[in-house]
């Protein structure tokens, strides 16, 4: 296991590599971005009890990376790891991103939610359709921003205050509209900012696709801890139905 970070006045964030003891799983082999794992370290033993969920950041036959801010007790102890110790995983979990080469693709995260882009805009078989537009309060250094520029440029714009907001909110007013119909958009972020997109997307009579962060528990839908409301089915589990839903599939 290996693992690197950034640590600043804004916060510490962190991608953890874990390496497969034996044999790869075959599971690595399919997975899609936009899926997600449950990390939990031996250690814990009860305390934590649950894993934690986390976006897959990177992934081949022998290891698997995900990017986080320490941001709770999880987050911390996973942060403390060490080269050598133990931690289960299972996964891959939930379903993934859609990918369309045939038309233009709008990318939008917001802080951590930048995770599960890494794999998508490196995998895209057209990329010269693909536009990354990053919202973020830390610096763009504490986030992954220099890998994903090998792939597509990336557009970054920080919250320092109020007026920082209002502006992202006016951009994202500006060019949602031009991929919601006629092109394709995937989300990732924080509530507030997957709620935008929904709205503007709906007024301008499209959709896009967005992955939600509700916590979890369990990650196969047994526990009910992350349920949110589809149009068609009532309360479902992120961590079994999503956690991408298209979004006018879901009321927030």
């Amino acid at each position: 296991m290996l693992r690197f970070g950034t640590q600043g006045a804004d916060g510490e964030f962190y991608e953890l590599t874990l390496e497969h003891p034996g044999s790869a799983s075959t599971a690595w082999q399919n997975w899609k971005p936009g899926q997600f794992v449950m990390v939990r370290p031996t250690a814990w033993e009860h305390n934590p009890l649950w894993g934690r969920p986390f976006s897959i950041h990177k992934a081949d036959g022998d290891t698997l990376s995900v990017f986080f801010q320490v941001i709770g007790r999880g987050t911390r102890g996973l942060a403390r790891l060490a080269p050598g110790d133990e931690v289960t995983v299972w996964g891959p979990l939930g379903n993934a991103f859609a990918v369309r080469d045939d038309r233009p693709t709008l990318v939008l995260a917001g802080g951590i939610g930048i995770a599960p882009f890494y794999e998508y805009l490196r995998r895209h078989p057209s990329p010269d359709k693909l536009r990354l537009v990053f919202g973020h309060r830390p610096p763009a250094e504490s986030y992954p921003l220099g890998i994903m520029e090998k792939y597509v440029k990336c557009e970054a714009y920080r919250e320092k205050g109020p007026e920082d907001l209002k502006a992202f909110i006016g951009l994202l007013g500006d060019i949602v509209p031009e991929y919601a119909t006629d092109g394709h958009i995937v989300a990732c972020g924080p509530l507030p900012f997957l709620k935008t997109i929904q709205t503007i997307a709906a007024e301008a009579g499209g959709r896009a696709q967005l992955s939600l962060e509700n916590r979890m528990a369990c990650g196969v839908g047994a526990c009910l801890g992350c349920v949110c409301e589809h149009k068609d089915s009532g309360p479902v589990s992120v961590c079994a139905r999503g956690p991408v839903f298209w979004s006018d599939e879901i009321t927030f």
